[in-house]
């Protein structure tokens, strides 16, 4: 299982979350969040891979940052559709060596919500299940995790949203064949962006003993 921390921009406390031994460090680059990263950081992590953050950027503007942050992995929040996928996987195709991974958030107020997440196998390499809000990116919420159980879908998926220390036990019985891992952001900050080390350190131990 995969440990993703999200919303990082501080340097030394880039390398003290990587020093964990979480997977996927994220940056957003949408201007709108609170965590948004202006300017790259003085240290980006070598151990954990790194993920970019974007809604609605164009392909132009993502392969920039996929450049510039040596990014292992492409997050998509805002109304990119297939067409849009289709389009930046060319792009990075051509434009980059290493063609970094595509997950795609989906909002999860349904089943029905759910099953049509299956329309992007075949486009993206993950998915994101989060909680719904009336905007873009996380709303720091929980949703109903039992509504996964109708996904059927061939792609891999993780889960965000409201997940803090109190969400160990539900993770630990949650299952299902496609789970690959979680995404870690607002509830083990002690501000935006910033996250706190001692409450995140024995949640990322125990679930690498759950990853064993």
């Amino acid at each position: 299982m995969y440990i993703k921390v999200c919303g990082m921009r501080d340097a030394q406390n880039i390398r003290d979350v990587e020093a964990l031994g979480v997977d996927i460090l994220g940056f957003i680059f949408w201007p709108k969040s609170k965590r948004y990263v202006s300017e790259q950081p003085a240290y980006l992590p070598v151990k954990a891979q790194r993920a970019g953050v974007f809604v609605n950027a164009s392909p132009d503007e993502v392969v920039q940052k996929v450049k510039e942050y040596g990014l292992q992995y492409v997050q998509l929040h805002g109304d990119e559709d297939l067409a849009y996928v289709t389009s930046l996987q060319n792009l990075l195709a051509t434009s980059v060596a290493n063609k970094p991974r595509i997950i795609r958030a989906i909002h999860v107020e349904s089943r029905s919500k759910v099953l049509k997440a299956m329309m992007w196998d075949g486009f993206v390499d993950g998915i994101l299940f989060e909680a719904p809000t009336t905007g873009y990116g996380g709303s720091g919420e929980s949703f109903d995790w039992s509504l996964l159980s109708s996904y059927r879908g061939n792609t891999p998926f993780f889960i965000t949203g409201g997940i803090g220390p109190q969400s160990l036990d539900a993770l630990l019985e949650f299952e299902h064949p496609q789970w690959i891992g979680v995404d870690l952001n607002s509830r083990f900050e002690s501000s935006p962006a910033f996250k706190d080390i001692a409450l995140l350190r024995p949640f990322v131990e125990a679930l690498k003993d759950m990853k064993d």
